[in-house]
């Protein structure tokens, strides 16, 4: 291959991962190729949309319809507050009921073990137990089980899974970190603290993902509620003029690998 293989990590952060919507548009609209991705929570539903083929355009206009009241169910709380059954089938519908490996690229998504404190990589399987694995927020969602390992979010042990990326056979990394902590945010639900308590936990991890990318991407959405659905578009927008802004970035990054696979 005359380039590098490029690889994206799509990171957790609840409602501002419709950022990586606008991140992969603005990468397609300057011709950077993405060879794989790999996906934590919201990272992975958005990874799993793009490989299914859907045009990032299209879903950025379908936005509205992503309202939680369409796929959130709330059960009688022991492991969780939602099911979930309706999101999974949510994502199936949105991914044609697909398996991993017949996704357009490569697709690699992470969940959490929370018996056996492990990370698992799914990259076979059906899409929509994946993604519903990747996204199921401790004490929010009900678990997902698969393969008889109890799973939840992807984000918990790999909040930008820019280390899977890597193992996949990506030359160049491009990261996105949508986690940032709100400070002076409002704690007034579980539901708050949860996700409060997640993000503050991984802040230290995300400085580690940071040198291990080439280069990492930090949409300015700390101002949006990580768990409201309201302002999906203009999330979207901040990942997309973000990306933009580190088009350059990236480009030197491709030239340079290029110049030292001349030189070997």
């Amino acid at each position: 291959m005359t380039r590098p293989k490029i690889g994206v990590a799509l990171g957790a952060g609840g409602a501002r991962g419709f950022a990586h919507i606008g991140v992969i548009k603005a990468l397609k609209k300057a011709d950077i190729p993405i060879d794989m991705i790999a996906g934590s929570s919201m990272g992975s539903f958005v990874a799993s949309l793009y490989g299914a083929g859907h045009d990032m355009e299209q879903i950025h206009k379908l936005s509205p319809a992503f309202h939680r009241k369409y796929f959130l169910d709330f059960t009688i709380p022991k492991m969780g507050f939602i099911a979930g059954k309706k999101i999974k089938s949510f994502i199936r519908l949105f991914t044609h009921s697909k398996n991993i490996e017949d996704l357009k690229i490569p697709i690699a998504i992470v969940a959490t073990d929370i018996k056996n404190a492990e990370k698992v990589v799914f990259k076979k399987g059906p899409v929509a137990d994946a993604v519903r694995a990747s996204i199921a927020i401790p004490g929010i969602f009900v678990p997902e089980k698969v393969n008889g390992r109890l799973l939840v979010d992807g984000g918990v042990i790999d909040r930008v899974p820019v280390s899977v990326v890597k193992e996949m056979g990506a030359d160049i990394i491009i990261g996105v970190d949508v986690s940032s902590v709100k400070k002076s945010a409002e704690i007034q639900t579980i539901f708050d603290v949860i996700m409060q308590s997640i993000d503050i936990l991984q802040l230290e991890i995300i400085a580690n993902r940071q040198t291990a990318s080439h280069v990492m991407i930090r949409p300015p959405v700390d101002m949006y509620n990580s768990k409201a659905f309201t302002h999906i578009d203009e999330i979207i927008t901040a990942g997309e003029e973000e990306t933009h802004r580190r088009i350059p970035e990236i480009l030197a990054e491709m030239e340079h690998w290029k110049e030292q696979s001349h030189e070997k």
